[in-house]
């Protein structure tokens, strides 16, 4: 397998709200090229951006199991020709016979690494989803990183430890949050006075001192920006709040260390006076 660079060029793709697995599709192809040509070595979209994210102000096609097993093969070609990683969130059908959301990870061979479902649900997606059960690390090259998706970054920070306790130097953060109908446009990124989705990005790269790169939808009204969060805790690019774009930036993967996630002591949250 291709041996990825350090610094290493990582891409987040925002494309246009999605609503069918054609039409995700065109849009998955439009920016693989687009972070392939920008010298990205890994290109990441957000959650369950084919066929779309089911249950918000918009209608989504049926399931298709088919058809998303045909655009799992598309994407595998597309990262094959382009010679770049792919990390493509889908809708896919549970073992249980419900649908996982769930990530893809498509190395630069055309290879399926491994996907990584969504274990933690909101609440709201109870009646939509299936969550799963099990978690990984990946690995490309000289990449270690983790997946955690959209409300597991959010409300489980022990989502994101997980994967830099066990090395990872980034961790990927698909997400769906806004709306392309509705809303307030955003003008600040990480404002004191704004959502605390952006801030809640910081934290988790701070508290693990790793990178962190959370990749939303480009919706008219977002509620979190796209954006990369340095071991530091600081953004160090960011899409902005309105309309699709693609966001190429080069990070040191040396600089996370993982030193604050491989302190946590599990051990030493025993309850007083309980069995060892």
């Amino acid at each position: 397998m291709t041996t990825l660079a350090n610094p290493f060029t990582l891409a987040l793709a925002a494309p246009p709200l999605a609503r069918s697995i054609a039409e995700g599709m065109r849009h998955v192809a439009d920016y693989v090229a687009q972070a392939a040509t920008a010298g990205a070595a890994l290109v990441c979209f957000p959650e369950a951006y084919v066929p779309g994210m089911r249950g918000l102000d918009f209608d989504v096609e049926a399931h298709d199991a088919a058809g998303l097993a045909a655009a799992l093969e598309q994407t595998r070609a597309l990262a094959r020709q382009h010679r770049i990683a792919v990390v493509l969130p889908m809708e896919w059908p549970s073992k249980a016979g419900g649908l996982h959301i769930l990530a893809w990870v498509i190395g630069p061979d055309g290879e399926v690494v491994g996907a990584q479902t969504k274990n933690q649900l909101d609440p709201d997606e109870d009646a939509t989803y299936t969550p799963g059960d099990t978690r990984q690390v990946f690995e490309l090259g000289g990449l270690r990183f983790g997946i955690v998706i959209c409300h597991e970054g959010w409300r489980y920070p022990e989502t994101v430890r997980w994967a830099a306790a066990r090395g990872a130097q980034l961790v990927l953060h698909p997400h769906f949050g806004g709306s392309d109908f509705a809303g307030e446009v955003l003008r600040e990124w990480g404002a004191p006075d704004g959502p605390i989705y952006e801030k809640a990005m910081q934290c988790r790269a701070a508290e693990n001192s790793i990178w962190f790169a959370s990749v939303n939808v480009g919706l008219r009204y977002s509620v979190s920006g796209s954006a990369v969060i340095s071991p530091e805790g600081r953004c160090v690019a960011h899409l902005g709040h309105e309309g699709p774009g693609l966001l190429v930036t080069t990070i040191d993967l040396a600089a996370a260390s993982g030193r604050l996630a491989r302190r946590y002591a599990p051990q030493r949250y025993r309850e007083a006076g309980g069995a060892a």
